[in-house]
């Protein structure tokens, strides 16, 4: 599959990490959903089909929920992915690391329309193919992107202490090297640990010992979040 990762930085000062989908996956997801769309338009349609002329037009009218206010409904009120996608662990988000809008949505699905030309999305195709974050023509309008839906980040391995905020602003990188300190703390002896602390001095200030390692874990728990 021709997938690739992206760091989009957020105004935290904190780098996401989004694995982008390719082409593959994407098509794999849009053939799960038009099968689903098809059960759900024979099942239906017969029904509808026994209303005579009525009867087509509200096929015509579900046809066109289906086909256009599927995906949309789907990626907006349900967690960015229609059925197809979050079988296969993708989503929609904003370039930005932020969950598809409304309006973000409709034009990328409305905007199909082009990318299926001249058929099974050629356009479409050509247009990721040729973008580095494997944008069709509705994402580039959109301004989104169809990413892989990581597993929700677990902090259990940080011991539990009570959150305090750094004395001074940490670049990303420092903010990583505490939280893996402190994600390594329970594998340590106390000593190791505890001598490990003494490296950050600008955190720490004048506290040694057991207070060091505390106020290490302490800040860890602030940049995690917990107790928020």
């Amino acid at each position: 599959m021709l997938d690739t990762a992206r760091e989009v930085p957020t105004p935290e000062g904190i780098e996401l990490s989004l694995r982008l989908a390719g082409p593959v996956s994407r098509a794999l997801a849009w053939l799960i959903d038009l099968f689903l769309r098809l059960v759900v338009f024979g099942v239906l349609g017969v029904g509808l089909g026994m209303l005579g002329k009525l009867g087509v037009a509200l096929m015509l009218i579900l046809w066109f929920g289906l086909e256009w206010l599927y995906p949309t409904a789907f990626e907006v009120w349900y967690g960015g992915a229609t059925p197809g996608k979050r079988s296969l662990g993708l989503m929609v988000l904003q370039e930005d690391g932020t969950p598809v809008r409304l309006s973000a949505s409709l034009t990328r699905n409305l905007l199909r329309a082009i990318d299926f030309f001249p058929f099974c999305y050629g356009v479409g195709l050509i247009a990721m193919l040729l973008n580095r974050d494997f944008k069709r023509l509705g994402d580039i309008a959109a301004g989104t992107v169809v990413v892989y839906r990581e597993p929700a980040t677990r902090h259990a391995a940080v011991p539990e202490a009570a959150p305090v905020p750094p004395p001074v602003p940490l670049t990303l990188e420092e903010q990583r090297t505490v939280l893996d300190f402190a994600s390594r703390a329970g594998s340590l002896t106390q000593e190791r640990a505890e001598e490990l602390a003494l490296l950050a001095p600008r955190l720490t200030g004048t506290a040694a010992g057991a207070l060091a390692r505390m106020r290490l874990l302490s800040i860890a728990n602030f940049l995690i979040g917990r107790g928020a």
